[in-house]
């Protein structure tokens, strides 16, 4: 399975900015996709996670009520939308895809992973 991430770049505090995730591959082996992130200096942290059959959503308690996870099947896509960004979200974002059909906040339970996109929030 191969995960490419796109769609980060530099916002001021309050924008948005949607990432994307396309998987390619055997991605019938996988159940969940998940979206962490990393900061300058922190340990990689679990945003979100979204199960492709059923669609059920988790998310970090931070980021509740800004950030949107969907996802296109069709495309084998799963998008992150981030409204009213903040300083504190910079960090460069990873996709990663999950054999497991549950969704987990462990980064060692993600099998593939995607290259990372850098989100700069200015204030």
């Amino acid at each position: 399975v191969q995960l490419q991430a796109s769609g980060g770049g530099l916002v001021q505090a309050g924008g948005s900015l949607r990432l994307s995730c396309a998987a390619s591959g055997r991605t019938f082996s996988t159940f969940v996709m998940g979206w962490f992130r990393q900061a300058p200096g922190k340990e990689r942290e679990f945003v979100g996670g979204i199960r492709w059959s059923v669609g059920s959503i988790r998310y970090q308690d931070s980021v509740k009520g800004r950030f949107t996870i969907s996802r296109d099947n069709a495309k084998n896509t799963v998008y992150l939308q981030m409204d009213i960004l903040k300083p504190e979200d910079t960090a460069v974002y990873y996709c990663a895809a999950s054999r497991l059909d549950v969704i987990t906040s462990q980064a060692g339970n993600y099998n593939y992973w995607g290259q990372g996109t850098l989100v700069t929030v200015s204030s």
